[in-house]
């Protein structure tokens, strides 16, 4: 390795909100990483995933475009007469 052009890469203490400490290396300036949450406490890992709002985004589009109606097509078989 060249001298003086990589970072510092030491031991750091990742701490979780929910309690748990995990020891690392990395190149974080300081020793000690505080994290929101964490793979033990991430629902996704701990299998009580909840789908919040899991209707919304449809109902909310089926809203915004209610006003719009569908042009109704003419009847198969029929054909629209134009007067001119």
């Amino acid at each position: 390795m060249k001298k003086a052009i990589h970072p510092n890469y030491h031991e750091v203490t990742v701490v979780c909100a929910c309690g748990s400490t995990i020891k690392t290396r990395s190149t974080y300036k300081s020793d000690i990483l505080h994290l929101e949450i964490c793979s033990k406490c991430h629902p996704f890992f701990t299998g009580k995933q909840k789908l919040i709002d899991a209707g919304g985004r449809v109902e909310r589009f089926q809203r915004k475009y209610a006003s719009f109606k569908k042009t109704e097509a003419a009847p198969a078989g029929t054909k629209a007469t134009s007067s001119s």
